[in-house]
């Protein structure tokens, strides 16, 4: 199935756009930085979809720690 990756990437851009809605930061970023992470793991590295689950795991966590130290100025 050649096309499963582009779904995995649209799937992984979704969450975060929707993520993003949700706490009213701008989705566009969230949801492009997740896609270029996507993108860069899956066809130019050939990390395969743990590389791909471990980039979008990444994002996750620099968003919360962002957010976190946002909150506590």
């Amino acid at each position: 199935m050649p096309y499963l990756p582009i779904l995995v990437c649209i799937a992984f851009a979704v969450f975060f756009y929707r993520a993003a809605e949700s706490e009213d930061e701008s989705s566009l970023i969230w949801s492009g930085v997740s896609l270029v992470i996507s993108v860069t793991t899956l066809f130019w590295l050939h990390w395969g979809w743990l590389g791909a689950v471990l980039g979008q795991v990444t994002l996750f966590i620099g968003i919360t720690i962002l957010r976190m130290l946002r909150k506590s100025d």
